[in-house]
Parts: structure tokens; sequence; C-alpha cells
């Protein structure tokens, strides 16, 4: 699909929930002001062109939530409408809010150990996206004229609408999970819908990092936490269609280093499968995933020069190669893949 300035644009917003983040941020940027900053940012999203639509997630511990979809009729217990207020926005921002109060009250004590739900929330606005793009009676777009619609040539509102998501994050990684979010990225870039990421508090998460990078979104974190309106609007706020024509904020480097399949550890160096692609952080007889046999010799020699690599590890070492595949009757032999960026 050729995207234009006036193609509406679609943004499905995850938004990082985790109390314990939030605390840690909270000198500088409390979650009730980053809340204001957030629902603005919104707003402008909605008020950029009449086709624009947008979708809020809301991600826990352990639990996801959709708090907002435009899309959605208005709710029948709704305030009645105020002369100062546009009813759009005021249903959007009563709806986040009460949204995130209730996912913090359902967060107990006892669940301060589970992961953040990234997982759970990319694959529900991937679900929410494919469900859009392919049924337009759910798109606001499609309240289009009919001259427009009957157009020669014309195709539907769901077609010329362009998608992406933006992850607000203040949570670390979690290596548990570096599987499955791999498996949301290549789907996402299967839809061809970009992942930008603005992390708002805490150091650089390399998953989404991945995420931005391969999908070919924008990754960007803050300098100045109190200033997330305007880089909200700077850096996230332009559609795909605007960002052709201008500069849009890139890492310099990515960090590709992957979580090993043994221990969920994020490794520098790590011993690859080649039958499966399994990465495991230390030479194993047998893969725990396609229980492949691997040769003792191979083995052996790996784990010689792991105790070297140990010993010069103030050395630059070269990248290795995955091994090839072999079908022989000693087994397949594991490959050696370096993660650095």
């Amino acid at each position: 699909m050729t995207l234009s300035l006036s193609t509406p644009s679609h943004l499905t917003l995850l938004l990082d929930l985790n109390p314990l983040g939030w605390a840690s941020s909270a000198p500088d940027l409390p979650l009730s002001t980053a809340l204001e900053h957030i629902l603005v940012f919104c707003n402008t999203h909605l008020a950029l062109q009449d086709g624009n639509q947008l979708a809020v997630y809301g991600v826990g511990l352990g639990r996801s939530v959709l708090l907002y979809s435009s899309a959605d009729p208005p709710p029948p217990d709704i305030a009645p409408p105020d002369a100062n207020t546009y009813q759009p926005f005021r249903i959007l921002d009563s709806r986040v809010i009460e949204g995130a109060k209730v996912l913090a009250e359902c967060t107990s004590p006892s669940e301060a150990d589970k992961p953040l739900a990234l997982v759970s929330a990319l694959s529900k606005a991937l679900c929410h996206i494919n469900r859009h793009s392919r049924d337009p009676s759910q798109s606001h777009a499609h309240a289009l004229s009919l001259s427009q619609a009957l157009a020669p040539g014309a195709t539907s509102a769901a077609a010329r609408t362009s998608y992406r998501i933006c992850v607000l994050s203040v949570t670390p990684d979690a290596s548990s999970q570096y599987i499955p979010i791999m498996n949301c990225i290549f789907s996402a870039q299967k839809a061809r819908t970009p992942i930008d990421v603005c992390k708002i508090h805490g150091a650089d998460t390399i998953f989404l990092q991945q995420a931005a990078h391969l999908t070919g979104g924008s990754y960007f974190r803050l300098a100045q936490r109190t200033a997330l309106l305007q880089y909200l609007n700077m850096a996230f706020l332009p559609s795909r269609a605007l960002r052709n024509i201008l500069a849009q904020p890139n890492e310099d480097q990515v960090d590709f280093r992957a979580a090993c399949f043994c221990h969920k550890r994020i490794v520098d160096v790590g011993f690859v499968c080649s039958v499966c692609l399994s990465i495991f952080c230390s030479p194993i007889p047998v893969c725990s995933t396609c229980k492949t046999k691997f040769p003792i010799r191979t083995l052996q020699r790996f784990a010689s020069s792991a105790r070297l690599g140990r010993a010069g590890a103030g050395n630059a070492s070269a990248p290795g190669r995955p091994s090839p595949l072999r079908n022989g009757t000693t087994g397949a032999r594991p490959g050696v893949v370096n993660g650095g960026g």
C-alpha cells in the first residue's frame, strides 16, 4: 500500500503500568503526571485527522487489558456532554484513567515477582490490528462520503489505513520472554507494522531495541523525563507517511544479544544447535529442544575453546560462525554465535 499524507493512521499504544517501575521514577515523573502527558498525546493523534484511530492497552504484572479503542461504541454510563470538553476526548481520558486504576488495584504484593505481560499485550495488539485491517466496519475511517467510497479505484477504508504500535516502557527486560517476544516481532514484520519504543525510565531494553530495529520503528530513551509530552509529540506523533520526510531518532548501536534456551539468560557468546537453531550458554551433549546428539569431539573442542576464551577475556575475539547442518551418523554439530551488535 502506498502511503500518502492523507492516509489515516491507527495507533496502538502499549502503556507499561508496572507499579515498581513507576515507583522508582516517582521523584521526576509520577504515574499521575505521566498519564496527563500521555492522554494529551493520544488526543493530539486523534485530532490530527478525522480518520485517525487509537487503541490503548494497559500492561501490568501478569496481565494486560484493553483500556480504550476508538472503534468501540461510547459507554452507556458516560457523563453528560460538557460544553467545554470535546466528548471523544473525555471518553478517552476517563476510560484510560479508570482502567489504569483498576489494573493497579488488581496487582497484589504476591504478584511482584511476575514478569510484565508485554508479550500478551503485543499479541493482543497484533490481533486487534489484524481484525481491524480485515473488517472495515470496525473502523471509524469507514465513515467516508459515498462519493469517496464509490470513486473509481477506491479501496476499503481499512486497506487505506496505516497501522503502528508504540510501547511506553519503564520495566527492564525479562530474559524468559525472549522467544515469545521474537515471535511477536516476526509477526509484526510480516504484517508490516512498525513498533516504536519510548523508554521512559531505566536502562535500555535489548528486546525492544531489536523490535524497533527489525520492524522499522523508532527507539528513543528519554534524557529528561519531565519533558515526556514534548518527546512523544516530536518523535512518535508523525505518521508513517510523514516519517519519510522527517529525520526520526534512531539508535546508533543496537544490542543483538539473545537469551539462552536453557537458563533464559542473556549471553554474549552462545552455542547454537545446527538443526533447530536453539541457543545455549554452554556446550551440551543433547539439544533439549530437538533431542539431537552432538559428537563428543566437538563438545570437547568447544569446552576447551570456552576455557581459553575465559582466560583471555580481555582480548577481543572474532565472531564465530554457525556450523553447517550435518546429517551423518555422528550427529549434528553445534555452532557458535556471537551476540554482540
